[in-house]
């Protein structure tokens, strides 16, 4: 986009996430007036990557304390924006109660934010940060869909609290930002759903779920095979290219899956391994399915046997045109994208050498 309308101010939720950081850089980068909604503004080492971005950046930053379980908090933040990037929702595996940690913050989060783009008059559009989790739950869902490849048009039927509970969120969630957004006619929703988010991050401790996969790339867990889990990845650099045509596009409507190159959790390591096989113990091979079945659940307990069984060699697909087409997506190389993950993880210090 060569350039975008930044009369007005921009909400984003979430503001110190992962993916956050690289709306909130580009969107400075256009000039934008960013209202970042976080949890506790006075958290100055939190907030410093932001702060950064924003000194050598046309646009500027605001911080608004918002709580995505606190209704109505979002009203000082969302105040004369034209444009929310709701992007706040936990990707973890350290859960005690899903209920609690996983969905009651992606749903509840996503209602009180869309619920407040319905009282300020100046909202005319709203981004959400779904995930390709909103429209499967297993690798073994893509046997039903069409030629085995998943589209917009389908929608996760197989997780719950009890089974995927991640992919449960954002599924939830998902459904009642649709619902609350066809209840209205003044502001129009529009979704990206990527798949697997990798790439660096702005913050230098970045909490996200890819990092803690890629650390075991580093630091010897996946040593002696990492299992063939069919995923689609997408560079977070791209995936924010993406929200920023979300939100500026005039004719971006609706679900778009941003996705790039299909592989496995093997194949991410491969394409490492030329860079830095040398120097840290990546998995030289596949672990089976059987031995993954067997300790999975023994490495962490959110791995259970029916994921394992749905999931470990069973390749994914899914049908990236609409964004390419809509969205006017190009997506960077895969191994370009973890070359600048791991040597950021490097520099972070996530690992040692092994």
């Amino acid at each position: 986009m060569s350039s975008i309308d930044t009369s007005a101010p921009v909400l984003v939720t979430g503001a110190t996430g992962y993916v956050a950081g690289w709306v909130v850089k580009a969107l400075l980068d256009a000039g934008a007036t960013v209202h970042a909604a976080v949890r506790d503004p006075d958290n100055a080492e939190k907030l410093a990557h932001l702060v950064n971005l924003a000194a050598n950046a046309p646009g500027e930053i605001k911080f608004f304390k918002a709580d995505l379980l606190d209704e109505g908090s979002f009203a000082e933040a969302m105040a004369g924006c034209r444009i929310v990037f709701h992007t706040a929702s936990p990707f973890t595996s350290k859960i005690t109660d899903p209920q609690k940690d996983l969905v009651d913050p992606a749903l509840n989060g996503t209602r009180n934010v869309l619920e407040e783009a319905n009282r300020q008059d100046s909202v005319e559009r709203v981004v959400v940060t779904s995930s390709c989790a909103a429209i499967y739950g297993d690798n073994a869902d893509l046997a039903d869909a069409p030629g085995g490849v998943l589209t917009e048009e389908i929608w996760n039927t197989s997780s719950s609290l009890d089974h995927v509970a991640y992919s449960y969120s954002k599924t939830v969630a998902e459904r009642a930002a649709w619902e609350i957004a066809t209840a209205q006619d003044r502001w129009r929703l529009v979704v990206v759903n990527p798949s697997f988010v990798l790439g660096p991050a702005l913050q230098p401790r970045p909490t996200s779920e890819s990092f803690s996969l890629m650390k075991g790339f580093g630091d010897g867990t996946f040593k002696t095979g990492a299992p063939r889990i069919g995923i689609g990845t997408v560079d977070v650099r791209d995936l924010a290219v993406a929200h920023m045509r979300a939100g500026f596009l005039p004719d971006a409507e609706g679900r778009h899956i941003i996705s790039n190159e299909e592989t496995d959790f093997l194949g991410l390591a491969d394409k490492l391994r030329d860079t830095y096989g040398a120097d840290y113990p990546l998995p030289k091979g596949p672990i089976p399915k059987w031995l993954a079945w067997l300790v999975g659940p023994m490495l962490n307990p959110m791995t259970t046997r029916k994921y394992i069984a749905r999931n470990v060699d069973i390749e994914w697909h899914a049908d990236n045109s609409k964004g390419v087409e809509k969205l006017g997506m190009t997506y960077r190389p895969l191994k370009e994208t973890l070359e600048d993950m791991f040597a950021f993880m490097i520099e972070a210090g996530f690992f040692k050498r092994g």
